[in-house]
């Protein structure tokens, strides 16, 4: 018995032994081996005054401990060149939705109403746009799962179709095919709905149908069905969406009677009028009159560009931008304000965001220091893996200049309520302008003609996984 007994720490030391090398054994170069694992623990343990930062940053907020405090209060909210109904108008709200596209591009063209009939405030329905936006969407998915009814579904454009069927963000083009073609109601003529201002359930219930019809379609040409038939099939599914839309979002009028009241207390009323007949009285000049326009450093500047699948009517082309150095694109918007109007404007919002103090600055937080290492990539860089890229539109207002003409900040009238931010604003420094902005869309005629013969090109067409589509604004 004590022979027995001896022998079980030998035993254990053998088949710890064997299991050492078993687990070699199993090793492979690239694994993060025992050796590799001590090295990572031993770099830590030679930095200084770590465990004071471990206690530090995992009981606290990062953001709180990362901010620069010497930041705090060295940037006003003051701005020589304005837009004139800026303290007015009603902030916008899109609450827990990826409106913001849509909200942005109403509130730019907002404007010319507000001074063209003397308005202290006015606001279209985003209502009204999201359920054709849903509608168009749905369509588009469908027609191009029946394009694709011959590719495998391994294929690339197939899986891409099937994991994005729909979506609630979305750019400017798509604002304006919207319009074009149903026109616009103003906001009450169809207010906000649950489902409007909390998109989630009713965009899951949407992508459940479309795969489901999808496939079906898939099915259907697998069979040899015609053409017709596939169609059929799709209007089947778009009328199960036509009845999530009404029901979760109310039903678009199909005419309108606008009542408002100028500044003068004067009551007007309009004579009953369709949406699109509504348009076309209240928004000045052409929407095809404005360009999209993109500063993207890690592909060729002067180029045209397009975006596969980058659209939300079908029969419309597809998102179309001209990319430009960042300098060309704040001496257009600064033209562009001190003429009076405001800009669609997209961006990377999340980074370097003061919610607080409503500032977007690059050196409101120090992230580095707190961890002791280095985040350096450049603008072109975080493009390229996916680090940076549009998260979020919102309207370029202001811009505030110094005595010499040069540009110190900018401000934005975001569509996340007034409570947020300064007052429903955003002010951002005119370095964080060059970092993590993206897309803005300016009048042509603030657009050398060298520019605008780039319109003219054959557009180099992207994948609809380039960077530079997702995330859509909001997506």
């Amino acid at each position: 018995m004590r022979f027995k007994v001896a022998l079980l720490p030998i035993i254990f030391m053998m088949l710890s032994f064997q299991n050492v090398i078993v687990n070699s054994a199993y090793a492979q170069e690239g694994d993060i081996s025992h050796s590799m694992l001590s090295q990572l623990k031993l770099a830590v343990k030679k930095s200084k005054n770590f465990d004071a930062l471990k206690n530090a940053v995992s009981n606290n907020d990062l953001q709180t401990l990362a901010l620069v405090r010497d930041q705090v209060g060295k940037i006003d909210h003051f701005y020589n060149v304005t837009i004139d109904s800026i303290g007015k108008i009603k902030i916008t709200n899109q609450k827990s939705s990826g409106r913001c596209w849509l909200f942005t591009a109403l509130n730019v063209l907002r404007l010319d109403v507000i001074k063209k009939y003397e308005l202290d405030s006015f606001e279209f329905s985003e209502t009204f746009c999201f359920f054709y936006d849903q509608l168009e969407k749905s369509n588009l998915f469908l027609e191009g799962v029946i394009d694709t009814r011959n590719l495998n579904f391994d294929d690339r454009r197939v899986e891409w179709l099937f994991r994005h069927p729909i979506g609630d963000g979305g750019v400017w083009n798509m604002a304006v095919a919207l319009i074009e073609k149903y026109g616009v109601v103003p906001n009450e003529a169809m207010p906000e709905t649950y489902h409007s201002e909390n998109t989630s359930s009713m965009s899951r219930l949407l992508r459940t149908r479309l795969r489901q019809g999808g496939l079906k379609i898939r099915n259907m040409a697998q069979e040899r069905k015609s053409i017709t038939a596939l169609r059929e099939e799709k209007l089947n599914t778009l009328s199960d969406v036509y009845k999530i839309l009404i029901a979760s979002l109310g039903e678009p009028p199909d005419m309108l009677i606008w009542r408002y009241k100028d500044r003068k207390d004067q009551i007007h009323e309009w004579s009953p009028m369709t949406p699109l007949a509504f348009a076309n009285q209240v928004i000045a000049g052409s929407l095809q009159d404005q360009v999209m326009l993109m500063n993207d450093p890690s592909r060729e500047y002067y180029t045209l560009y397009e975006i596969e699948f980058d659209r939300n009517v079908h029969g419309q082309p597809n998102w179309t931008y001209i990319n430009l150095p960042v300098n060309l694109l704040k001496e257009y918007a600064k033209k562009s304000l001190v003429d009076g109007y405001a800009m669609y404007f997209s961006c990377d919002v999340g980074k370097q965001l003061n919610r607080d103090e409503g500032i977007l600055s690059t050196v409101n937080y120090d992230y580095e220091s707190i961890y002791d290492i280095e985040l350096t990539m450049n603008k072109e860089e975080r493009i390229q893996t996916f680090d940076s890229g549009s998260s979020h539109a919102m309207t370029l207002v202001a811009v505030d200049t110094t005595a010499s003409g040069a540009t110190e900040k900018w401000r934005l009238e975001n569509s996340w309520g007034a409570e947020k931010g300064h007052n429903g604003y955003l002010t951002m420094t005119d370095c964080w302008f060059d970092e993590y902005m993206f897309r803005l869309v300016v009048r042509k005629d603030y657009m050398p003609e060298n520019v605008l013969k780039i319109l003219e090109q054959k557009p180099i067409k992207l994948h609809p996984w380039d960077p530079m589509y997702l995330p859509f604004e909001d997506q």
